[in-house]
């Protein structure tokens, strides 16, 4: 069930990209390794292609949400793998599986459409108004 509106999405994005990219010195486990430059990586890039997306705090508007929630869902799940493909479990894990499996679940429950792109209801179903 789909029940975030993108906005609230949309702030969560910003918010997620800055603490990505400073979670290795903010949690101190930076050591200039894969453990640091994946978060600071996908952060930044989730700050790029948030900016691209169409919905109510996206810049560009070109990116459309279902392929942003795509690359949520993906960046999540590699965030949270990281450790064991990258090989630095041992030293961290924990941030990187807890901040994936958060980006994952954002993603899983986050409506595919923003707020201005539906119509008014009927019966309490939304219409699209895209034709």
């Amino acid at each position: 069930m789909r029940f975030l509106s993108t906005k609230i999405h949309g702030v969560m994005d910003y918010l997620m990209s800055i603490v990505l990219m400073g979670s290795p010195w903010l949690l101190g486990f930076a050591r200039a390794g894969g453990e640091t430059w994946i978060p600071v990586i996908l952060g930044a890039t989730m700050l790029i292609y948030s900016l691209f997306t169409d919905y109510e705090y996206g810049a560009l508007k070109i990116l459309p949400v279902k392929a942003h929630l795509l690359i949520d869902l993906l960046s999540g799940a590699f965030l949270a793998a990281s450790p064991w493909i990258l090989g630095f479990a041992g030293y961290v894990y924990l941030p990187h599986l807890v901040l994936g499996i958060a980006e994952i679940g954002a993603a899983l429950v986050t409506k595919t459409l923003p707020a201005y792109e539906t119509g008014p209801t009927r019966g309490g179903a939304m219409i699209n108004s895209r034709t």
